[in-house]
């Protein structure tokens, strides 16, 4: 479910003032991972490793509070729910975008996920929730190791977008480099920053 909701009555207000008409509102954070238990976990269970990691995105997510307000034109929505979207190679050997409602219980998410990029992978249609959910974008770059990304600022597309490439072995752990960009009307530094302490937490809290 989703509501548009006056910046008054929010802890946004003074940013929505700031931020809501500047050129570039979007914020990018850099932030190195270590998921060498996600690839633990992803052996173990023989569960995708791309989908555990956005099992997780939506994990850290959930508990700050501006995930659910999101800036769209010159409103403010704000949304009861977090979805998590993954790119699918679809049959024609181009990409479909896939949305995935983000549910606690790992197993159901996990059949949601063969579930639904399996359906966009055969349809080549997109699977969009962001009428009644609140989108994290997501972008797997997994043929390529990067150290950074950097998204575009459309004006249209304002969700929270993460980026990464391929994982890097070190001697006794895995990274990765992800990137985080946000708009700085929907939060600051600061919540982003717990975000990402929140989702390296739950990378070592999965089992």
């Amino acid at each position: 479910m989703v509501k548009v909701i006056s910046p008054q009555d929010t802890t946004r207000n003074r940013a929505y003032e700031l931020w809501m008409k500047a050129p570039n509102p979007m914020v990018t954070f850099l932030k190195t991972l270590d998921v060498s238990n996600l690839i633990k976990v992803s052996k173990k269970k023989k569960m995708k490793f791309n989908m555990l990691l956005d099992y997780c995105i939506g994990k850290a997510a959930v508990s700050i509070n501006e995930f659910y307000i999101l800036p769209v034109g010159d409103q403010l929505l704000q949304y009861d729910t977090i979805a998590v979207n993954t790119i699918v190679k679809n049959k024609t050997g181009e990409v479909s975008s896939c949305d995935l409602l983000y549910t606690e219980n790992l197993e159901m998410f996990n059949q949601s996920y063969l579930k639904y990029t399996a359906q966009v992978a055969e349809t080549c249609q997109d699977r969009d929730l962001s009428s009644d959910s609140m989108v994290i974008g997501t972008s797997a770059i997994i043929d390529t190791e990067i150290d950074g990304a950097v998204g575009m600022n459309s004006g249209i597309f304002n969700n929270p977008f993460i980026i990464w490439g391929r994982y890097k072995k070190k001697v006794f752990k895995t990274y990765l480099t992800i990137s985080f960009q946000f708009h700085h009307t929907q939060m600051d530094g600061a919540h982003a920053g717990r975000f990402l302490a929140n989702l390296q937490q739950e990378i070592h809290r999965l089992k």
